[in-house]
């Protein structure tokens, strides 16, 4: 690998930042750090190559736009774990999907966009269903305790989860098709933009005029890179669960989310056979501090009644793609195989 130098520092900080909506970007990021645009894009290309750029593309809240998600918990035979998770995997809404140490052995977040025709709670019931779960056990954030700045975990749990669609306006279609097209990973050429229209019903004008907008709504977080860090990060990530009094949530999520370890917590609902309240997100080097750190915070907190989760596989992991024709796929067809089902 070749070693980044400090003009690969002063550019990987201006990829981080806001990526300029204009039609040449890399020519005014080229700017930013007199640097040409031809440089730009030659060193953007071999740090992508190199691993330490992912991707340069829109980074949108999933509220804002109206989705829905939701993490869930299911019980699957053993033997049909593998089996279970491709049927919830090929779900193109579902983010990430785990197989876990527990009775409820398979985890899984899924997201629904604002026009589904069949919402949240059924979408998760038609999985179920195909997959032929046991049990499943819907575990919405019901409250947001603490939620870190990073969301690089891949165990962050519904970092990016939510309910909340007050206040959505729908999109138009060029909006939507704007939103579909800004995902994509920017094409390294000058005007990057035309290239990602090409065969699109909107114009790269038009594109980057809905992309300021989308941005200064609030419903585009930030378009910029997606970067590799390359300091050595915490390798184990544990879930752990809580029984906190009904009453106490607030004041026990509040002394569990003091430790530096903990990244998120959540209040989420209970079942009868699942008593579990309050979620953490621990990070440590390993499963031992993990365990360290759980057992730490159950005596700082008082708290006996616990559990630590961890993913024995990893079946998915994934950014969601908003607005995907695919989603509309998958619903399509389970609305119309429930319609001949109904008719026969």
């Amino acid at each position: 690998m070749h070693d980044i130098d400090q003009r690969d520092r002063e550019l990987l900080s201006a990829l981080q930042g806001d990526l300029p909506l204009l039609s040449t970007p890399f020519a005014v990021i080229g700017q930013m750090i007199d640097m040409s645009e031809k440089e730009v894009i030659k060193r953007i290309e071999r740090l992508k190559r190199e691993g330490l750029v992912r991707q340069l593309s829109a980074h949108f809240d999933m509220r804002a736009l109206g989705y829905r998600s939701c993490l869930v918990a299911a019980r699957v035979a053993p033997e049909k774990v593998d089996d279970a998770a491709a049927v919830i995997t090929a779900h193109p809404g579902v983010t990430q999907n785990y197989r876990r140490n527990n009775d409820l052995n398979l985890w899984f977040t899924v997201a629904v966009s604002p026009s589904s025709s069949i919402g949240l709670e059924k979408t998760i019931e038609v999985l179920g269903d195909e997959a032929g779960c046991e049990a499943v056990r819907p575990l919405p954030t019901l409250k947001l305790y603490k939620s870190t700045a990073s969301e690089s975990s891949s165990e962050s749990h519904g970092g990016a989860e939510g309910d909340s669609q007050s206040e959505y306006t729908p999109f138009t279609p060029a909006e939507i098709e704007a939103i579909r097209l800004l995902q994509r990973d920017l094409p390294l050429q000058p005007r990057p933009f035309d290239a990602l229209v090409r065969n699109s019903s909107v114009a790269a004008d038009e594109l980057l005029s809905i992309g300021r907008s989308l941005l200064k709504r609030g419903q585009m977080r930030r378009f910029s890179a997606v970067v590799q860090s390359r300091k050595p990060g915490f390798t184990a990530t544990a879930m752990g669960l809580w029984v906190v009094p009904r009453d106490r949530e607030d004041e026990y999520a509040a002394k569990l989310s003091q430790h530096r370890s903990v990244s998120h917590c959540y209040l989420r609902p209970v079942y009868e056979d699942w008593p579990y309240n309050v979620y953490t997100t621990v990070h440590g080097r390993s499963v031992d501090e993990c365990e360290s750190i759980i057992n730490d915070l159950a005596i700082d907190s008082g708290l006996s009644e616990k559990q630590a989760l961890y993913p024995t596989k990893e079946y998915k992991k994934a950014r969601i793609n908003f607005f995907s024709r695919e989603a509309e796929e998958w619903e399509s067809s389970r609305s119309a195989r429930r319609a001949a089902i109904a008719v026969s």
